[in-house]
């Protein structure tokens, strides 16, 4: 399964999500940002290879759907609900993140 997980800048929560879940079997994982000074700007190239796209706020789901409405059709977009609170992989982040989208991964994903 391809996973791409968009924050804001893409310096804190959608790359600690794209390093933690890599790790995770049958996952391959990626980050952007939708903001213009997103450390990897989100680019058509980024939702035509994701399955499913994990944004952090409901204001990314917005961004996205402004910017690439039609070239959302397929892929599946879960929102995690994630304050722009935490520093790259800190603890917290990293246990939040694990929380809350192991539930929409797919089942013998996570890593033992």
């Amino acid at each position: 399964m391809r996973i791409l997980f968009v924050c804001g800048r893409a310096r804190a929560r959608s790359p600690t999500a794209e390093q933690v879940f890599s790790r995770w079997p049958g996952l391959e994982t990626a980050s952007a940002g939708v903001s213009d000074d997103a450390d990897e700007p989100l680019e058509a190239d980024h939702l035509a290879w994701a399955e499913t796209i994990v944004v952090m706020e409901r204001a990314h789901r917005r961004k996205l759907m402004r910017r690439f409405g039609p070239a959302l059709r397929h892929a599946r977009i879960v929102c995690l609900d994630v304050r722009d609170d935490y520093a790259f992989m800190e603890p917290a982040l990293v246990r939040l993140l694990e929380a809350r989208a192991g539930r929409f991964l797919p089942p013998g994903s996570k890593p033992s």
